[in-house]
């Protein structure tokens, strides 16, 4: 038997029983070819409402995506538009070459992709579909794009990079066998994920009720609450001043003093923000703090509120501080930091009563 050159295969710690091949290892462009994308100019023109168009799948469908998997897409594209741009057909797999750090979807309808995605095609005697799917979702291949790219961050990646990157190649059999169990664990995820969605539409329904007052709670003696009364912020809360720090201005390495910035406010931070359960950045030592007044840091009970979105429903997005864990923090760029008086909020009933319709 001819010897196993180790530096292009390898032995998984851990596998099923009943295989024992060793795994090639070789680079993308040995098993799979590209096709990008295409788009019309100007685009404007093609993109139709009419029913009779084509699907325009664009990386803003990804939102509406589940385990990798394109079901719908916003627009559609017009025929005469779709002439001019590359086909795709249901059950094949895209990847993103811009603004989505290369991940890859299965498509579940036909249509049209724009010049942000790539089509895999031609790797059907090498891969089962959906083992290549979660490999090239993986964090193995993932790290790998992050490195080729320039300066380390993945905004837009080339076909070079793609094809620069090393994949494994197990058996088809073994592939199969892999693809059948992770494709169960994202079953069972896809059922949490959706017991979790209707956990919190029937908590948006309760918070409609008790916001509105048609439902109201007892004391422990059972006698009714007082009435609610409507104020204004300026009645309850006083407002601080906040910092302009852009994003060049923060990091995740270390600092004395940490920094909400409004994005994340829309993107990750719950809206009862536990300190000890965020990844805050920190302002860079090179910044000068000592023009920050006590006032202006943070305390438990604020809230902080983004005045500033890319679309109007996230515009006052507000999340409040409950525990800041003796860290300091200060509120940052488009925010506003209102603090109540003593003893008029509860801590903890800000962050839900922000949220009400």
């Amino acid at each position: 038997m001819a010897a196993i050159n180790t530096k292009k295969a390898l032995v998984p710690k851990l596998r099923f029983k009943g295989f024992d091949d060793f795994w090639v290892i070789k680079r993308f462009s040995h098993f799979i070819k590209l096709y990008r994308g295409s788009s019309p100019r100007p685009i404007i023109n093609f993109v139709t409402k009419d029913l009779n168009g084509v699907n325009w799948i664009k990386i803003g469908d990804t939102k509406n995506s589940t385990n990798y998997r394109i079901k719908k897409v916003e627009e559609k594209i017009t025929i005469e538009g779709a002439k001019q741009s590359r086909h795709v057909k249901s059950g094949e797999i895209i990847l993103a070459n811009s603004m989505s750090f290369g991940k890859s979807y299965l498509l579940e309808l036909d249509g049209c992709i724009y010049d942000g995605w790539f089509v895999l095609r031609e790797y059907e005697k090498f891969f089962n579909r959906e083992f290549l799917l979660q490999v090239l979702n993986s964090n193995y291949l993932q790290k790998q794009y992050q490195r080729l790219s320039t300066g380390g961050v993945v905004q837009n990646i080339s076909s070079d990079i793609v094809y620069s990157t090393l994949l494994f190649l197990p058996t088809l059999p073994e592939q199969q066998k892999i693809a059948s169990f992770l494709s169960a664990v994202d079953d069972k995820i896809r059922q949490l994920t959706r017991k979790k969605e209707l956990l919190e539409q029937y908590k948006k329904g309760v918070m409609q009720q008790l916001f509105s007052g048609k439902l109201r709670f007892k004391d422990d003696k059972g006698k009714a609450f007082p009435e609610w009364e409507e104020k204004r912020y300026e009645e309850i809360f006083t407002f601080y001043t906040t910092n302009s720090f852009s994003r060049e201005n923060l990091n995740y390495d270390g600092g004395k003093v940490k920094n909400i910035h409004y994005g994340d406010i829309h993107t990750k931070f719950s809206s009862g923000f536990d300190i000890r359960n965020e990844l805050v950045p920190f302002i860079n030592a090179s910044i000068d703090l000592d023009k920050l007044k006590d006032e202006n840091y943070c305390q438990e009970g604020d809230l902080v509120i983004a005045d500033a979105s890319e679309d109007y429903s996230d515009i006052g997005k507000t999340i409040e501080l409950i525990n800041l864990d003796g860290q300091k923090v200060v509120a940052g760029l488009h925010t506003f930091l209102a603090r109540p008086a003593k003893g008029r909020m509860y801590k903890g009933f800000s962050g839900y009563i922000v949220q009400a319709p």
